[in-house]
């Protein structure tokens, strides 16, 4: 039995991780609520779970092991198998000649761990500490991982039978393919990645934003598979020492998807990243992007503007391109000549001329978007600006009677300003050619089946006080807490903030005359503009989302 040395308030306190005061407060929550007091801590926000377990295993002498940081050897896992690591509440970390070492969800659990050391009768059984919330999610994936090794085992079957064959022909490969495209699709994923390791082939999936493994199979499984999905994407399957782009689609459940490509020479192997593109989900309408309805206005203002720049900035996977798409859906008809320039053409929209840029042919944004202008458009739309040459064409188009929307890759609307003249194009352009930048980022929404109040410290207030005005306790807010029908995240959908900078003459004339972003941000805030933070507080506090994604999403 292991003793325990240290209080865990001692502890917690020597390290300067909480106060005197904060401790003690929670320490009586936690006798009244019956609760422990590690998860009052964590409850409150002044520790991560990560931290509260850190200290417990170093309070009961163990070694702690990050889960989100380590390689797992799915071999030591077969040995024991799914059942009796969920009976026992424990997981493998690693194996030598010497030591197996394991986690338990209870380090004191004594049977589990002499049920565990039976299977490794030459070893010793050496006991670490982890978060058991994460020890969980590996059980369970390690559950789905084991529900699949009999197509794993039906694969290396064909392999051994098909000597002189393709590995890849292999129809166990294709059902693989098949149960790794359609259990993302089912879990609402936005992209598909399969990493190899040292030990495993890993099958991740990003859900709303954030990237969720999904299957861990054997190193030997890896190539046959790579080979077929790029066999899949039309691309040189002997080519492994540099990066390839593809394409391809596939049907699942009476709907056709497309998948983006990408494929990247790492140390053990190729990262291969698929990007599903449902064809359904992007072709919506401008009101149901979800803006708050005072940048609604602006944004649909700036868009019946009959010429000038209107950027769409936010980093990759802001849902730039559907709000682009929105908006030419919004805006087009008969009596306008739209043409697009992308790369590549995601999705394809009626009455509008989409150009696929093609870098090998001398196709550029710049040279693609000199034709587009000798074609009479009314509505340009440029994929992405990636250069001062594609951006100076793009002013002047804007400058001679044409409606220019386009992206940028800036964190807030006032940046894509600053970037235009650090690009080089002068101010005095800047000012008259710039209609409207809108900002966004995406974040996810608290699911509402299992979402509870939260209980803010001042600490994590902070931040928005100003925002707030003081009024802290007019407002109620809530915390992710996780169930089945959200996949245990607490967090089900995702939703756009944004902020909407509508250039006045006022802010035209400042950004002619080269004003400080200082100044500028002052002029902008005089007309009425909003935040991505202010946006995100306001939804925080509408209970659609927590404080902590908007701080994850939204600068400070």
């Amino acid at each position: 039995m292991l003793v325990q040395k240290v209080k865990l308030g001692d502890l917690l306190l020597s390290k300067g991780l909480v106060s005197q005061d904060e401790f003690d407060s929670c320490l009586e929550e936690s006798k009244n609520t019956d609760t422990r007091v590690g998860q009052v801590l964590v409850d409150r926000g002044y520790l991560t779970e990560d931290q509260v377990f850190r200290v417990l295993s170093e309070q009961q002498g163990l070694e702690f092991s990050d889960l989100n940081g380590i390689d797992t050897d799915s071999k030591i896992a077969a040995k024991v198998g799914a059942q009796i690591l969920k009976k026992c509440g424990a997981f493998p970390i690693r194996e030598d000649e010497l030591n197996v070492v394991f986690t338990f969800k209870d380090p004191l659990d004594l049977n589990g761990q002499d049920a565990i050391q039976r299977l490794f009768p030459k070893k010793i059984l050496k006991v670490v500490g982890s978060n058991p919330t994460l020890l969980d999610k590996y059980i369970r994936q390690y559950e789905i991982n084991e529900s699949i090794r009999e197509l794993t085992a039906e694969i290396r079957k064909e392999i051994s039978q098909s000597n002189a064959g393709d590995p890849s022909d292999a129809s166990g490969i294709l059902k693989l393919i098949n149960v790794i495209v359609e259990s993302a699709i089912y879990a609402r994923g936005s992209d598909i990645h399969i990493e190899p390791t040292e030990k495993n082939c890993i099958v991740r999936t990003r859900i709303d934003g954030i990237l969720k493994e999904s299957f861990a199979f054997d190193a030997d499984i890896y190539p046959p598979l790579a080979s077929r999905i790029k066999l899949l994407g039309n691309i040189d399957i002997a080519e492994k020492r540099k990066p390839q782009d593809g394409r391809f689609s596939l049907t699942s459940g009476a709907k056709e998807y497309d998948f983006r490509l990408s494929t990247l020479p790492t140390t053990y192997g190729e990262s291969i990243v698929m990007r599903i593109l449902d064809k359904a989900k992007v072709l919506i309408n401008l009101e149901d992007l979800g803006m708050f309805k005072t940048n609604f206005r602006k944004f649909q203002s700036a868009l019946k503007t009959p010429y000038g720049i209107i950027l769409v900035t936010g980093p990759t996977g802001s849902g730039k391109t559907t709000t682009l798409y929105a908006a030419l859906n919004a805006i087009k008809g008969v009596d306008k000549k739209i043409i697009t320039v992308e790369d590549p053409v995601e999705y394809k929209i009626n009455m509008v001329q989409q150009v696929q840029v093609h870098e090998k042919a001398g196709l550029s944004f710049a040279s693609a978007l000199r034709s587009i202008l000798r074609q009479d458009p009314d509505i340009v739309m440029i994929g992405e600006i990636r250069d001062q040459e594609t951006l100076r064409i793009a002013v002047q188009a804007a400058l001679t009677g044409h409606l220019v929307l386009s992206t940028l890759h800036t964190n807030d609307a006032l940046s894509a300003i600053t970037r235009m003249v650090d690009m080089g194009i002068e101010p005095y352009l800047v000012g008259p050619s710039l209609i409207a930048v809108e900002a966004q980022r995406l974040i996810r929404k608290l699911c509402p089946y299992c979402r509870a109040e939260a209980v803010i410290t001042p600490s994590v207030l902070k931040p928005i006080e100003h925002i707030l005005g003081g009024q802290h306790d007019d407002f109620t807010f809530f915390k992710a807490v996780g169930c089945d029908k959200c996949a245990n995240t607490g967090y089900l959908g995702r939703e756009m903030i944004t902020e909407v900078l509508t250039v006045s003459d006022e802010m035209g004339e400042a950004i002619a005359r080269n004003a400080s972003k200082h100044e500028l941000a002052k002029l902008a805030a005089d007309n009425g503009f909003e935040t991505m933070l202010f946006d995100g507080v306001r939804r925080a506090v509408s209970g659609i989302t927590t404080l902590e994604e908007v701080y994850r999403v939204a600068r400070l």
